[in-house]
């Protein structure tokens, strides 16, 4: 404590502090706060050209695409490559005494790597090539397990289908095309990069010219041969591009058939970042935008990629002042300022900064005798991810430990991890924590409203349905979710589906005949990329 400093006094601007995270978590704020943001995504589908972007997806998966595809899933902190068998639908004979279960989808030689920082700051041509290099990794282990006497043409054909899930904004006016819009998340690429183009040239490399000098290439005899085989891969081509919130709509929207009671009605990711994706009418758009489309004037429902977290959005955050100091302080000392306000407040990489911020001044503030380690001075130095597996986890003597590993003092004549601050720590961290999962739930719920799909009692609100069903059944609207904050930090997934519940339930009688459900999308990115190159006949 400060000198003069009484530990009430020291309470106090803790609770104050604590207050400012977490105060406003009441259903009447929340439910404004998602009434708000209906309005604000209404608006700016209308008005902005930055939001709310078409995606050539004007076509649900039917469940019936088949094939093998390569999938890459380029998120905003690991690269994940790997090959997706859709199997369709699976008939069975009646006459069948057993029934064998085959999956639907099927995944092998997946691998998986970290991102590092001086790859998101290198030029676009490094960090393509690097993506090549594992592209050709991955193809090269499946064809390592081709046995020798297997003819040495390639099992995939003159070119290998592929299917792309990228974390970040990017504009499309065919499935298989895209240009990238300024980045987030760390990366330092700049925009009006041809994504396409840029894939195929860092894989490029790995393309050697046939054998020309007279040997039998079709020798299965030659002791060599697989060698051969593997000195030239197969071209690729690209047969769809995505954002990875679309991906996590399009992978569940396959694997699970739709009912009459149940249907896929948004995509959202929760991890690195946060975006969320949903079916729009096109009416319903700035006029711009349709006529990015083929076919526009046949299209009546776009698959829409929101954008949600960039400039504008926070509009309605703004407005019930729900941003704290810290928020301000983060975005204002952040890469790109003022970019992804909303993102800044509820993501994976900034949870941790924002509870830092948090802590460094509380301890500050109401201790003249703390010594803060300087290694929790160094902004992003307490990540996300050690909040979630180890704070919000592990027992209090293991926390203390853990934390006095990571940030040791230099010197000091007390221990500065004390019971007390550790517990001040994981308090806050909870915090952060709620608040986070309030806000995504008023997002999906402002979203679901904004489309129709639910309604929140205004004035002349719209509304998709009636407002029971006359049998008593409930149709469920399912959010496909994916993302290591929403599916693996202790309490986030369990506290947004409350408060989208409660949110639902309150927002409008009507809503009774509605239940909205979060599920999580498994490995959705790399799947639906593959969904999606599966369905390129239909929505190309």
């Amino acid at each position: 404590m400060a000198a003069g400093e009484s530990p009430k006094q020291n309470e106090n601007g803790v609770k104050e502090a604590l207050a400012s995270l977490t105060g406003f978590l009441d259903e009447h704020t929340l439910l404004d706060l998602a009434s708000r943001f209906s309005d604000t995504y209404r608006d700016l589908a209308k008005t902005s050209t930055e939001h709310f972007l078409v995606t050539p997806v004007t076509a649900l998966p039917t469940g019936k695409e088949k094939g093998k595809f390569l999938s890459i899933d380029v998120g905003g902190t690991n690269l994940r490559i790997g090959f997706i068998d859709l199997a369709g639908e699976l008939e069975t004979s009646v006459q069948d005494v057993q029934k064998v279960e085959v999956p639907k989808i099927r995944q092998s030689y997946d691998k998986n790597w970290p991102i590092d920082d001086h790859l998101k700051m290198d030029k676009a041509e490094d960090l393509f090539a690097w993506i090549g290099d594992c592209i050709a990794e991955v193809i090269t282990s499946a064809l390592e397990d081709l046995s020798v006497s297997e003819p040495l043409q390639s099992p995939f054909g003159d070119e290998l289908l592929l299917g792309i899930t990228f974390s970040f904004p990017m504009a499309q006016t065919c499935l298989s095309e895209a240009t990238l819009l300024p980045m987030g998340k760390g990366f330092a690429i700049t925009s009006d990069l041809n994504l396409g183009k840029m894939l195929l040239a860092g894989y490029s490399r790995h393309l050697a010219e046939p054998t020309t000098n007279g040997e039998n290439v079709h020798d299965k005899s030659n002791p060599s041969s697989k060698k051969r085989r593997l000195s030239k891969l197969p071209r690729i081509r690209i047969a769809a591009i995505t954002n990875d919130t679309v991906a996590t709509f399009a992978s569940l929207a396959y694997a699970v058939k739709a009912a009459p009671n149940s249907r896929v009605a948004m995509g959202l990711i929760v991890g690195t970042g946060t975006n969320a994706t949903v079916p729009m009418k096109v009416r319903d758009l700035h006029p711009s935008k349709p006529k990015e489309l083929a076919n526009s004037e046949d299209v009546e429902t776009v698959v829409i990629n929101t954008e949600w977290t960039i400039r504008g959005t926070d509009k309605p955050l703004n407005d019930l002042n729900i941003k704290t100091k810290w928020d301000l302080d983060l975005d204002q000392n952040s890469s790109a300022p003022g970019f992804q306000p909303f993102e800044y407040m509820t993501a994976g990489r900034y949870l941790g900064e924002i509870v830092r911020l948090v802590f460094v001044d509380l301890v500050s503030t109401n201790s003249s005798e703390a010594q803060l380690p300087p290694s929790l001075t160094a902004r992003y130095s307490l990540p996300t991810r050690f909040l979630s597996e180890v704070v919000a986890r592990a027992d209090d003597a293991t926390v203390i430990k853990e934390l006095e590993d990571r940030y040791a003092p230099i010197s000091s004549p007390t221990a500065f991890w004390t019971p007390g601050r550790s517990k001040l720590l994981k308090d806050i961290a909870y915090a952060v924590q709620q608040r986070s999962s309030a806000l995504v739930a008023a997002a999906c719920t402002g979203l679901l409203d904004c489309v129709h799909d639910i309604c929140i009692d205004r004035a002349g609100a719209e509304y998709n349905g009636n407002g029971t069903h006359d049998d008593g059944t409930v149709e469920e609207l399912v959010i496909a979710y994916a993302g290591g904050t929403i599916s693996q930090y202790p309490e986030w997934l369990q506290t947004c589906q409350r408060w989208i519940d409660t949110l639902v339930t309150k927002g409008s009688a009507v809503n009774k005949s509605k239940r909205v459900v979060l599920k999580e999308a498994l490995d959705g990115g790399i799947i639906g990329a593959g969904v999606l190159a599966g369905m390129t006949s239909d929505i190309a």
